[in-house]
């Protein structure tokens, strides 16, 4: 039995109704996935420049223990990895709690 233009009409339309469906859903997991991916990239970037930073700060300390000392005698300049670690969190607690 052969089906009428309308019938055929309505089958179409439900085929193209859940192709479209489906092509949606499919492209929500795809955006779903890169927005997952763009996420973890930044958290990746972000704890990157973080070291970073700390790294920077730690340089920044050593610079200013060293001049610091320069004014005192050869002998009694002593500046300890200790010095300049405790140097550095001083401002690594300073900067994080401006934010």
């Amino acid at each position: 039995m052969a089906l009428t233009a309308e019938q055929q009409a309505e089958i179409q339309l439900e085929i193209d109704k859940n192709k479209f469906r489906l092509e949606a859903e499919l492209a929500a997991g795809i955006v779903a996935r890169e927005a997952e991916r763009e996420i973890a990239r930044r958290a990746q970037e972000i704890a990157i420049e973080q070291k970073r930073n700390k790294m920077e700060l730690v340089r920044l300390s050593k610079e200013v223990l060293v001049e610091n000392n320069r004014s005192k005698p050869v002998d009694s300049r002593d500046i300890s990895a200790d010095d300049i670690t405790a140097f550095a969190q001083s401002l690594i607690n300073y900067v994080e709690g401006e934010q």
